[in-house]
């Protein structure tokens, strides 16, 4: 039995199929590493971000500070090198200045609380009502305001006493904390930061109403 001849174009034609397969393979392959080589300059990393506005002065605690930011993820190349990514570097900060909802949030929008009282050597806390220092510049004191206070001798002359004493917290006549946001509910007692060898002096001239407060405005 004679053995059948395959066509003459067969041969050909199949190693074109082969060779066109093959091509195809290392298309692929080529595809599959750029992508992976793009994809990896678009390397995703975590940022918190203002959830909504926060206000000047506002202190950033594990109790409230999910209601003012958020972590998002963003493309890694547009995340500054002073970006806060993890909660332990939230605790303790303070807001310099009021942050818009939707801005990145960096080390330098924040001082911490631990800075604020490191020229002393045992801070502590002071409170006083409005009345004390006639209503404290109206009322319009906030958390995170600076003041000067002055004392006032017999002859009508005003001394600066203590400079730039940053104001703890403010509360309204029922005793509740008024937040920094808040620009119409009038202040009635206030909590500064003092060095504990200036209280018995402070509370001395608060007592004798010689203290007046002057607000540091900002620049």
């Amino acid at each position: 039995m004679k053995e059948k001849k395959q066509p003459s174009g067969t041969g050909i034609w199949t190693g074109s199929i082969l060779a066109a397969f093959l091509v195809a393979i290392g298309i692929f392959v080529v595809l599959l590493q750029t992508e992976k080589k793009v994809l990896g300059a678009y390397e995703k990393a975590g940022i918190y971000v203002a959830l909504q506005e926060i206000p000047k002065g506002m202190l950033l605690t594990p109790d409230n500070y999910e209601d003012y930011i958020v972590l998002k993820e963003l493309d890694k190349t547009c995340i500054p090198e002073t970006a806060l990514k993890f909660p332990e570097q939230i605790y303790g900060l303070i807001a310099g200045e009021r942050i818009e909802a939707g801005v990145l949030l960096t080390t330098g929008m924040f001082e911490r609380q631990q800075e604020l009282t490191a020229h002393m050597q045992e801070p502590v806390i002071a409170g006083f009502k409005a009345e004390d220092l006639y209503q404290v510049v109206g009322g319009v004191l906030r958390a995170g305001d600076r003041i000067h206070i002055y004392m006032v001798t017999e002859t009508g002359q005003a001394h600066l006493v203590w400079e730039n004493v940053y104001v703890q917290q403010v509360f309204d006549s029922g005793g509740s904390a008024i937040q920094a946001g808040n620009t119409s509910t009038a202040a009635q007692r206030m909590n500064v930061f003092l060095d504990a060898a200036d209280v018995d002096r402070f509370y001395t001239e608060l007592a004798q109403g010689t203290l007046r407060v002057v607000k540091v405005c900002d620049k």
